[in-house]
């Protein structure tokens, strides 16, 4: 089931991936037309960005600009349930992060999206979940209107959290989306 929901997501396809938070939607997050249909199963404008999702500090680097100091900060914190906000790299297309400068990143602690995301390099994070719906806490609570429009719905049991991460500024030091993790990246921002 790995190396396959790896394969569609290679091939441009879309995907329901389980994290640690919620059920996510993952497609190749350097692939402009993969990113443009998460946008079109979702409903969501494009002028709100969508995440990304690494799997190791590597590929992070890959992606995003980070400083030193700021790399050493999410070595304590990630991978887990926190979301942060850095500068991105021209790598980037400017559709996931509807033309912004910076990128939302999200490096889960949960195995099995962490091995998709091994194989399929940096893919895209974000609820699979209609726009302003509630996200899925297991696929069997993914919805029809997304389950439909997917290349396949990876099984990963109940989330841990059932929430969305905490999403952190990590250039201002605030929080910007509290959830899952909150606690954690307060201690990290002191």
């Amino acid at each position: 089931m790995i190396a396959r929901a790896a394969r569609f997501i290679i091939g441009g396809g879309v995907i329901v991936y389980p994290t640690e938070t919620v059920y996510g939607l993952g497609a190749n997050a350097l692939d402009e037309q993969a990113i443009m249909r998460v946008y079109q199963i979702k409903k969501r404008p494009l002028d709100r960005p969508i995440f990304l999702a690494v799997s190791n500090f590597d590929m992070l680097e890959k992606v995003a600009d980070v400083s030193r100091q700021d790399m050493e900060l999410l070595r304590q914190i990630l991978p887990g349930p926190v979301s942060v906000l850095v500068h991105k790299r021209s790598i980037v297309p400017d559709i996931l992060t509807a033309g912004s400068p910076m990128v939302g990143i999200r490096y889960p602690d949960h195995e099995t999206a962490l091995r998709i995301i091994d194989l399929a390099g940096p893919i895209t994070s974000t609820s699979a979940n209609r726009t302003g719906s509630n996200p899925p806490t297991s696929a069997e609570t993914v919805s029809p209107e997304i389950r439909d429009r997917v290349d396949l719905v990876v099984e990963g049991g109940k989330c841990l959290y059932g929430q969305p991460s905490t999403l952190l500024d990590l250039e201002k030091r605030e929080i910007i989306r509290p959830g899952a993790g909150l606690d954690l990246a307060m201690r990290a921002i002191g």
